[in-house]
């Protein structure tokens, strides 16, 4: 609203400038020949109408209509002194007009376009005195005008590079964040499917001997699906266009303090018991430091579930050091075998490597000392505070 409020000051500012300008103009005497005043007034205000508007950047209309102006104008200077009327200035309004237009096409046309009528916009700004009938006059001045136009395309282009580079970064942020929210996609999806695959085939085991536990295994998959479900939305929301979703959010809301649950549901999905231990205290942990914890355990309780059925447990340990986090997640089954190539290409180790690095974090994996499978992670928190 604010921003708004100043264009619509500034336009108005500029457009009591140029009538200011046409004044003195019209009591110089440029209408003492009345068709070649009225031309140059025309003139005046078709030039303060293509400037004064917003412009959409890239706009192949604007140097397009800028091109007409600039022939029209090359045209009235030809008439204007090639006539016998003498005195008064060569149109002061006119010429203030067409600076704008030459910053306007600089800054938002089409590169394409706006190269061409940049060059003859300035031909015409610096043939302009040359209406006055006085050489002298039209030779200084002319130079004054050629150094004003070209200040008026360095100033249109150091704003087109500063909107450029604006774009690209966020563009560049818009891209990452994209990336970060498929990994979360990809973290709260693989975790839950999982789950319900597991459980479905709990249940179709006891179906014949405990038809009951059937139906508690149904309630948990049913939940696991809609969390699933409301992950999905979440994310998907956040992945469409910002402005058509304002209220998307814009970081993950599991964090460590949801440890516990996703423990629990880990454990009640089947599979090896998921143990939770805490060293220090977790709360005030930085968001980013609380999200990436969550989603490494996600991530390598998933990976237990689909690569480690022969263990017995999971740990997951928790730490807090006056400058870090430490997280271990432990099982103690078999280390997965070596990927093959006709396997399929996996994404989260990749996703969790990737992740603890962009919080300045380190994380290996790889068999423990009494067997199993290890993931270290070392998150940074004073970088956080």
């Amino acid at each position: 609203m604010m921003n708004r409020t100043l264009l619509r000051l500034g336009q108005l500012t500029a457009l009591g400038a140029l009538a200011l300008l046409g004044l003195i103009d019209v009591q110089s005497g440029m209408l003492a020949g009345r068709d070649l005043g009225l031309w140059q007034i025309a003139a005046a205000v078709a030039a303060a109408g293509v400037w004064l508007p917003v412009h959409r950047p890239e706009s192949r209309r604007l140097p397009q209509v800028a091109l007409g102006l600039a022939a029209q104008s090359l045209l009235l200077t030809v008439v204007v002194a090639a006539s016998s009327n003498e005195g008064g200035t060569w149109g002061l309004a006119e010429s203030a007009a067409l600076l704008g237009v030459l910053m306007v096409v600089a800054r938002r046309g089409r590169a394409r376009w706006a190269t061409a009528a940049c060059g003859a916009l300035l031909l015409a700004v610096a043939v302009l005195p040359l209406r006055s009938g006085d050489p002298p006059t039209y030779l200084t001045f002319a130079l004054l005008q050629a150094l004003a136009g070209a200040a008026a395309i360095g100033v249109g282009v150091y704003l087109r590079t500063l909107e450029g580079n604006r774009q690209r970064a966020l563009d560049t942020v818009r891209t990452e964040q994209r990336a970060e929210f498929a990994r979360d996609l990809h973290d709260f999806i693989a975790h839950h499917v999982t789950g319900i695959v597991v459980q479905a085939q709990g249940a179709r085991f006891i179906a014949e001997q405990d038809p009951k536990r059937v139906l508690l295994a149904l309630e948990q998959i049913e939940q696991a699906g809609a969390e699933t479900m409301a992950s999905m939305r979440r994310m998907v929301g956040v992945l469409r266009d910002p402005e058509s979703q304002p209220d998307a959010p814009l970081a993950p809301v599991a964090g460590v303090p949801d440890l516990e649950a996703l423990t629990e549901q880990f454990t009640a999905a089947g599979g090896p018991p998921a143990r939770l231990h805490v060293d220090g205290e977790t709360a005030g942990l930085p968001v980013e430091v609380s999200t990436s914890a969550y989603r490494v355990v996600m991530e390598a309780l998933t990976n237990a579930r689909q690569h480690a059925p022969a263990a017995t447990a999971v740990d997951v340990w928790l730490r807090r050091t006056p400058d870090h986090l430490l997280l271990r997640v432990a099982n103690d089954g078999p280390p997965p075998r070596p990927a093959t190539p006709r396997d399929r290409p996996g994404y989260g180790l990749a996703g969790l490597a990737e992740r603890v690095r962009a919080v300045g974090g380190q994380i290996t994996t790889g068999p423990g000392v009494d067997g199993g499978w290890v993931v270290d992670v070392v998150l940074p928190l004073n970088s956080h505070l």
